[in-house]
């Protein structure tokens, strides 16, 4: 029987960069439970990839693995490109004309997945005080009055003052607690694959609103290759899947209007549906929720994780500022800011979402009327692209620059 100060269940992203934070600000010893190994990048890039904002990367700067993503593979976008198919508005974002920092030169980077857990984990493999279990999956989670007991078939249990569940959409901790949960479909499903493009994407993000959902390709390592996400209705996902590759690659290079060329897919397509969940509780007695344990958001705005690393960093600062407490109380300061922001993300999604379904022809004139007229406000602008950058009025300390 091994005891921690605290077990995390879930060692993704925001797991190990919720491990990394807590030992930057405490002295806490961490466990973490993950049986997913890490496998060899390929070289065709992975599908599953995240746009990190400026907040996110100032937090893997201050954690130590900045280098470590630099090193293996990442890129950076300095321009957005955002246009409405059913009319003819378009708002374009620069980092160069949003007033920004001199020292921001981007607005965000395009991460595989596997790149930054891969970093994370052997960041937190250089910590004595972080320590892995990777053989076997928990079984079963006991609270008691002072600490957590959790359970494996066969090997030694682990007794910790605190559990985090970074545990994905799916949260067995969450179900463990029986933490109840608000979802709501967003009756869309998410079709994600690598293409190669004819013209190289020029360090841009492209997303145009389709009647049906958003189809975004995300600028990749390899200046003519692209990891796309197309939201649409499921009907319209299960057609698009059902297509032959050249078939969907043409349908991708007509829907994004050509502008990065001819379309041809490089990997596997996927398709997942998508729906937004809000934990009622993200704090309940000895266990703590955070990423998509706690909340899921629509990809469209690109913020599911950056929302989540702010978890692992609001965390690690609460339980700094309370002397290394891990009760429930000394934690409650936790769920009002990361409960807050959270919903307002899920409101904000709403709206957006909203805002781009097919409306009345009319309708769709003023959208794009009032979206060109939006391009031409720079100080709008400017305030806009700043809260996705993640600039907050309550944020982390450890998602600035330090």
């Amino acid at each position: 029987m091994q005891k921690f100060d605290i077990l995390i269940v879930g060692g993704g992203i925001v797991g190990l960069t919720t491990a990394l934070a807590i030992r930057k600000l405490t002295t806490l010893t961490v466990a973490i439970v993950d049986t997913a190994e890490l496998t060899p990048l390929s070289l065709v890039p992975e599908t599953r990839v995240s746009a990190i904002n400026i907040a996110s990367q100032q937090l893997f700067e201050n954690l130590g693995v900045w280098q470590k993503i630099i090193e293996l593979r990442l890129q950076p976008y300095q321009h957005m490109h955002v246009w409405d198919k059913a009319g003819s508005g378009h708002i374009d974002f620069s980092s160069t004309q949003l007033s920004l920092s001199p020292s921001l030169d981007q607005l965000g980077w395009i991460i595989e997945n596997k790149v930054t857990r891969q970093a994370l984990w052997q960041q937190a493999e250089l910590d004595e005080g972080i320590h892995f279990f990777t053989q076997e999956k928990l079984t079963n989670l006991s609270i008691g009055e002072s600490e957590v007991f959790a359970s494996f078939t066969s090997q030694a249990p682990i007794i910790a003052k605190l559990v985090i569940g970074a545990d994905g959409a799916q949260s067995w901790v969450r179900k463990q607690m029986q933490v109840s949960l608000t979802f709501s479909d967003y009756d869309h499903h998410a079709i994600v694959a690598t293409v190669k493009c004819s013209q190289e994407h020029n360090n841009t993000a492209w997303q145009v609103f389709l009647p049906t959902g958003p189809l975004a390709l995300l600028p990749l390592y390899q200046h003519n290759m692209c990891s796309i996400v197309w939201s649409t209705s499921p009907q319209e996902a299960q057609r698009l899947m059902a297509l032959p590759a050249e078939e969907f690659a043409k349908e991708l290079t007509a829907q994004s209007d050509a502008k990065l060329g001819n379309i041809t897919l490089q990997s596997e397509r996927f398709t997942f549906p998508l729906t937004m969940r809000f934990a009622q509780d993200f704090v309940q007695d000895k266990v703590i929720l955070v990423g998509d344990a706690a909340h899921t958001i629509h990809p469209l705005a690109g913020q599911g994780v950056n929302l989540g690393l702010l978890d692992a960093a609001a965390l690690a600062q609460t339980l700094a500022e309370n002397n290394q407490s891990v009760n429930a109380k000394s934690l409650a300061s936790f769920q009002r800011w990361r409960k807050a922001e959270a919903s307002d993300m899920i409101a904000a999604m709403a709206l957006l979402k909203k805002a781009f379904e097919p409306h009345h022809p009319v309708i769709n004139a003023i959208r794009g009327l009032g979206l060109s007229a939006l391009n031409k406000l720079t100080p709008l602008k400017s305030v806009l692209i700043k809260q996705a950058l993640g600039f907050k009025t309550h944020q982390p300390e450890l998602t600035k620059k330090q």
